[in-house]
């Protein structure tokens, strides 16, 4: 894995998504894409973090970003988390982990004591030429999506 950089081209991928869809970077040509990772799906920050991306979904679609999560999640966990919380947007499932391993989110943490490998909370902010314009890592979920949209607007 290449290390990723503002200014450089995203690295391009592939995957299947909900709505029985397979979504890639050049789906996503002339517009902006917001691509963020998350953990797992129905975990309370999980959770926090979709509502706000969906809270704010009208507002990153007048100015013209299209919202995609990401996360290890069967298909079928992301189908049911999505219609749960109402979400306007896809999901995608990365269970072979390639799209994580593209975007360097998997990283080692702790749970309860133990060094497991999971997935770090990023966003990153692609521009309608598939060009990285900002990431974020390490994502703290509160006022999160608002200074996401803040970097779409100054796109």
């Amino acid at each position: 894995m290449s290390q990723l950089e503002v200014g450089k081209t995203a690295p391009g991928f592939s995957a299947p998504a909900t709505g029985d869809k397979t979504l890639s970077l050049e789906d996503f040509a002339g517009k902006i894409l917001v691509l963020y990772f998350y953990p797992k799906d129905n975990t309370p920050g999980c959770t926090t973090e979709g509502q706000d991306f969906a809270a704010h979904h009208a507002r990153f679609k007048r100015a013209g970003a299209v919202i995609v999560g990401v996360s290890r999640d069967s298909l079928r966990a992301h189908e049911n988390f999505r219609a749960k919380y109402d979400f306007p947007f896809d999901l995608i499932s990365d269970k072979d982990e390639a799209l994580c391993q593209a975007f360097g989110v998997i990283k080692e943490k702790n749970m309860y004591g133990r060094k497991v490998l999971g997935i770090e909370r990023s966003t990153f902010l692609i521009d309608g030429d598939g060009v990285l314009r900002q990431i974020w890592r390490g994502v703290k979920v509160k006022g999160h999506v608002e200074e996401v949209l803040a970097a779409v607007k100054a796109l």
